[in-house]
């Protein structure tokens, strides 16, 4: 879905979202109340430009309207594999990035994220990964990393990990695999603009994706081992 047709299903009380190099921005109306919405287009390369000027506009946002509901609309192939930017330290701007994400939400702002199409790798960590919880449309793509990238790097036959893929979402792409982590709070199918209300309403809460990581089966330790240490904790606290 292109963002010209998913913004006209979200917002049917009107937007103010422009496209410039694959950037997103802008505001929008939801259930009578203005929202920020930032994000990417046409599967856009995480570069340092995109980087900061995403950071930048969660922090004019921050400053200049307290509170305001933020939306990261996720559309992106991941982090630009480009010389300059790894000299840059791409990683530096993408962590910088996911730090003013997370000042916004410290600073009061609700934050939801949708991937609308693509969502790979850091370019996803550092954007909709960061928002309060991820939604996720039936036929957007999500993965860290693909299966043959994955057997090259830790030397595991590709045959082996697709067969691991079959019963372990943490080996498998899409968004079903990643809402049986719990990554994904919901895939959206139907009247999109009540669906990002709600979300909306359901922001803000305690961050509950290692619990639905649990209950769905796809992450069986997870919220285990947080609450060993954390009675661990309450104990050397006594």
């Amino acid at each position: 879905m292109n963002w010209n047709e998913l913004t006209a299903r979200l917002f049917p009380e009107g937007h103010a979202i422009t496209e410039s190099d694959s950037f997103l921005s802008g505001s929008a109306r939801v259930a009578g109340a203005d929202i920020a919405v930032l994000g990417t287009t046409d599967h856009a390369p995480i570069g340092v430009e995109i980087a900061l000027a995403q950071a930048r506009f969660v922090l004019r946002t921050v400053r200049e309207h307290p509170g305001r509901p933020i939306l990261i609309l996720v559309d992106t192939q991941g982090q630009r594999l480009r010389h300059r930017d790894e000299m840059l330290g791409i990683n530096s701007y993408m962590a910088h990035l996911g730090k003013c994400v997370d000042l916004a939400r410290r600073s009061g702002h609700r934050i939801v994220g949708l991937v609308y199409d693509q969502a790979l790798s850091g370019g996803f960590i550092a954007s909709g990964m960061m928002a309060d919880a991820c939604y996720a449309l039936p036929d957007a793509t999500i993965r860290v990393m693909g299966l043959p990238a994955m057997a090259r790097i830790t030397k595991v036959p590709e045959e082996r990990l697709v067969e691991l893929a079959a019963s372990n979402p943490v080996f498998a792409p899409g968004p079903e695999n990643y809402a049986r982590m719990g990554g994904i709070e919901a895939i959206w199918d139907g009247d999109l603009a009540a669906s990002l209300a709600q979300a909306f309403a359901d922001a803000g809460a305690p961050d509950v994706r290692s619990v639905r990581g649990l209950e769905r089966g796809g992450r069986k330790l997870a919220q285990r081992v947080i609450d060993a240490i954390v009675a661990g904790s309450d104990v050397l606290a006594s």
